[in-house]
């Protein structure tokens, strides 16, 4: 009995040990003199952000920690203390190649340029984005383990997609494809998965949460970029998408979808989806569905101004670009008329000069919303969104706000983007520190 004890005793002696060298070896982090945004309406000041390991530890006035070689102490001078942006529609794997160049060059080569612009957009103080689409668990992955940079990846995986659906690569002069044919190249590499039918849809969202998905992209209307499918197409049938929808909750997370047509959003919230993509030519109507049904709308401030995307005059693809761009200004009159749960995302691809205008992206949505409501949209709103996965959460804990007990995902902002919302436009002037996890990847204040 009497070693039982002794033994007991020896090993909590140890784990209190282990405990403190742990604690000990934890970097701590003290921001002083910030004007904070706590990520929903509220400006602090006067106020000091002890952050210890990768959490927001404490919150107030005159908090004094002992500088030795695990702590770093920032003196923030004045400027905007606010939690990372967040991106809700975003492809890592598209954003910084063409997006026929994925079609001629083999995963290693698309991989590396996915990591390249992973870092970019961590960069550029995007500390989480919603990957909605590509093979992107494998960049993920390095991230997590801390082997590369960039964001926390909510990861869907491939697209989803019907035969001739705007997921489905294919040139359309190619031969027909016959039952039992071998998977695509695309397929192969996890960038799309074509399904056709109640069983095969149900297979390719089990599929994808094996992999890894924390939600489900699937296509339900017409695309720009895509060569062969026109914008009024609703794509899958109820049955078919139901599928997909209650596939997805057998693994308590949901569906997305792209749907820019009016026809391809209400098929896709009759069918039970919570989260429509785009939606820019939606009706009042369905503006009052998206409403009644309590769902969200991923919006982007896609418009044909001097940051549209280069099709060539007069094809195909820049015929329904020029109808889904018209449709852009009322849908978030419509959003904002009935205070619909509206998610901020850009969907930039095709190149790192396009991608490289996220901030300038978000700074656009001063037409319809003020700053402070902007800047709420891309931290703690989207974060309401990115939690709908539920258990499938890679990231557990409170995000997108500075408050005590959040992960600390956090931007110095040299000046105050809740009157100048154009200081997010040009992150490598004004954002000083950027910090992911409680690790600090920018500080130009040392």
């Amino acid at each position: 009995m009497k070693k039982a004890a002794n033994l007991i005793f020896v090993t909590i002696m140890l784990v209190a040990v282990t405990l403190i060298a742990h604690a000990q070896d934890e970097k701590v982090t003290l921001i002083t003199n910030a004007k904070i945004f706590d990520g929903t309406n509220k400006l602090v000041e006067g106020k000091d952000v002890l952050i210890r390991g990768n959490k927001i530890v404490q919150i107030a006035s005159g908090i004094m920690i002992t500088q030795d070689e695990n702590s770093t102490i920032i003196d923030a001078a004045g400027k905007t203390l606010m939690p990372g942006l967040t991106d809700a529609h975003w492809h890592t794997m598209h954003a910084h190649i063409a997006s026929m160049q994925i079609l001629v060059n083999d995963i290693g080569y698309l991989t590396l340029v996915g990591a390249e612009a992973a870092e970019a957009t961590l960069m550029r103080g995007f500390t989480t984005v919603r990957d909605v689409g590509g093979p992107v668990f494998g960049i993920k992955k390095m991230i997590d383990e801390g082997r590369c940079v960039g964001p926390r990846i909510y990861a869907s995986g491939a697209y989803i997609t019907q035969t001739s659906g705007h997921g489905d690569f294919r040139f359309p002069t190619v031969m027909t494809r016959k039952d039992g044919r071998e998977l695509l190249d695309q397929e192969i590499m996890g960038w799309t998965l074509i399904a056709d039918g109640v069983p095969q849809v149900q297979r390719r969202v089990r599929e994808n949460l094996m992999r890894g998905a924390t939600q489900i992209k699937v296509m339900a209307g017409g695309g720009v970029a895509s060569l062969s499918d026109p914008l009024d197409v609703r794509q899958y049938t109820l049955g078919e998408m139901k599928a997909a929808v209650e596939t997805a909750a057998t693994w308590n997370t949901y569906v997305c979808v792209h749907a820019y047509s009016d026809v391809a959003v209400r098929g896709a919230l009759d069918a039970g989806v919570q989260c429509i993509e785009h939606g820019q030519m939606i009706t009042e109507e369905t503006a009052k569905l998206i409403k009644e049904k309590d769902a969200w709308l991923c919006l982007q401030p896609l418009l044909n101004d001097e940051d549209r995307i280069p099709f060539p005059e007069g094809s195909f693809e820049q015929q329904k670009f020029l109808t889904m761009t018209e449709g852009t200004e009322k849908a978030y009159s419509l959003a904002k008329k009935y205070d619909l749960k509206v998610a901020f995302g850009t969907d930039l691809q095709n190149g790192a000069a396009i991608a490289a205008k996220q901030g300038k992206s978000m700074a656009k949505l001063t037409r319809w919303y003020e700053p402070w409501e902007i800047l709420k949209m891309a931290t703690s709103t989207n974060y309401e969104l990115f939690k709908m996965c539920g258990p499938r959460d890679p990231y557990p804990g409170e995000n997108g706000v500075i408050k005590e007990g959040a992960l600390a995902d956090l931007l110095l902002v040299d000046g105050n983007p809740l009157e100048n919302l154009d200081l997010v436009a040009d992150p490598e002037k004004n954002f000083v520190v950027i910090m992911k996890d409680g690790k600090i990847y920018k500080n130009t204040l040392k």
